[in-house]
């Protein structure tokens, strides 16, 4: 009976209901501690209508992600989606068929919601959804994938068909705009809103493979412009491809500040009368943004299309720094594997590109989307091998390093190390690169590794002194990485 007692914790633990959730290791809240080990997430995931669109099979779904080692997959709890065309995007996963949506609220009797269908009752609950939602979470903890969960969402341009419109339910009959929907004067919604956060918590409190995103992409509806300092950007290049270099950004007002510090409240407060706890990310802006503020309650500091600055700029607060959605920048694989290499081994804990390869009927990653963005299995399987490159180091004694990359000539080089111990380099751009480092004194091995194919391209031993010396890279493609040992 001994001999299988760890096998029996470990089936339990992957279901999902006696684990410690998910948390930031204790060593370095940098990265996570997930079932006791650290944890780094690179994924690569459909447009988070998983729950929401019925006609998404999401078993299917999450094998392919299981099959493909993506560890992370983000969903919408709701009380947001979109319609079939919504940015141009085809086959849209977060755009049910109309009158299809899935969303926490029992429709009505009453019909002629703009989005299809009958009205929501938003005194009611569907259970066919939190079955679905609970199910969801339970099949991806199985499979050890974590799910964030966007509580809420800007509305951008589709106000018509969303919940908390007057014409889409039978409870609220004043007017409100969309502008105000998610901020404190929002008359009677709030309190909608505050049962539907308290509802799901204390739904999924039992599972430990979620996150909780107060809500996605805050400044999209009523955001302001943030002038961003330029000392940082003499350090490094951190222009990403298909982005443009910008020294303003968009964060949202104290309207929405305020009304996201309510919805982490009503999280914490939730949580506080159940067993669990579990993280909370907040999303800031897109690009980079040095953070005057971080809320106490906020583990995870999340941006979109991130530069990999952002990780330089807000380090100290000592929290997991994510990139939770890359895409918008063409289908090329090249530009969202040199996004999340460049962003990871600055430092980042969290990666995730928007997958276009997935759709309805396409769950296993094959479609072909005339879209935004990107996703396809060689992208995955190229994220794989960035997985596996920082899982084969003692992540939690690493951080960014801007003193052992000496010089690169034609290429862009940034570091993770444990100083005299361990390095991760990454160097992008250029075809060769003679690297100029400066490393303790000792002896080390050095694996030169394809970015493509995860092949060791070249090996050698090295003995310094101490002090600056020049790795020659092998012929590569675009980018290449480079692990330093020391023996």
């Amino acid at each position: 009976m001994k001999k299988i007692l760890p096998l029996i914790f470990f089936v339990v633990a992957g279901a999902g209901v006696t684990s410690q959730p998910i948390s930031l290791h204790p060593d370095n809240q940098h990265y996570f501690l997930f079932r006791g080990k650290p944890f780094v997430i690179v994924s690569s995931g459909e447009h988070y209508g998983a729950v929401l669109n019925p006609d998404i099979d999401y078993i299917k779904y999450l094998n392919t992600l299981q099959k493909d080692g993506m560890t992370y997959t983000r969903i919408f709890s709701g009380t947001y989606f979109e319609r079939a065309g919504s940015f141009g995007i085809e086959r849209n996963t977060l755009a049910p068929a109309p009158g299809k949506a899935l969303l926490p609220w029992k429709r009505s009797n009453e019909p002629g919601a703009v989005c299809g269908g009958n009205k929501f009752d938003l005194d009611q609950w569907d259970t066919d959804y939190f079955s679905r939602l609970r199910s969801f979470v339970s099949e991806a903890s199985k499979r050890g994938i974590i799910v964030e969960i966007s509580l809420f969402s800007s509305i951008y341009s589709y106000w018509d068909i969303q919940v908390w419109n007057p014409k889409n339910n039978i409870n609220i009959k004043e007017e409100i705009s969309k502008q105000e929907v998610q901020t404190l004067n929002n008359g009677p919604v709030l309190k909608y809103q505050e049962s539907v956060v308290r509802k799901i918590i204390k739904e999924l409190n039992e599972y430990d493979n979620i996150i909780y995103e107060i809500q996605n992409e805050p400044w999209a509806d009523h955001g302001v412009m943030a002038e961003q300092k330029s000392e940082y950007f003499n350090r490094m290049d951190f222009r990403e491809e298909g982005a443009e270099w910008r020294n303003r950004v968009e964060v949202a007002d104290n309207a929405s500040l305020e009304w996201q510090k309510r919805i982490a409240f009503y999280i914490t407060d939730e949580e506080s009368l159940l067993k669990n706890k579990h993280l909370i990310a907040q999303n800031y802006c897109n690009f980079y943004y040095s953070l005057p503020d971080v809320d106490h309650s906020v583990s995870i500091l999340n941006f979109h299309y991130n530069y990999p600055v952002v990780v330089e700029q807000n380090y100290a607060y000592n929290r997991v720094i994510g990139f939770d959605e890359s895409g918008f920048a063409g289908d090329k694989d090249v530009t969202y594997r040199k996004q999340a290499w460049s962003f990871m081994v600055a430092g980042g804990g969290l990666f995730n590109n928007l997958d276009y390869s997935f759709a309805v009927g396409f769950e296993d990653g094959t479609a072909v989307n005339k879209a935004p963005g990107g996703g396809s299995s060689a992208l995955r399987a190229q994220l794989k091998i960035l997985s596996d490159f920082l899982n084969s180091f003692h992540i939690i004694k690493m951080k960014p390093d801007y003193g052992v990359i000496v010089q690169a000539p034609g290429a862009t080089a940034r570091a993770l190390a444990e100083k005299g111990k361990q390095y991760a380099i990454y160097i992008k751009n250029g075809t060769s690169c003679d690297l100029r480092v400066d490393l303790p004194r000792g002896r080390y091995s050095a694996e030169w590794i394809s970015t493509l194919n995860g092949d060791i391209a070249k090996t050698e031993r090295i003995r310094t002194k101490g002090g600056q010396l020049v790795l020659t890279s092998p012929a590569y493609r675009e980018d290449i990485a480079l692990k330093i040992i020391r023996l």
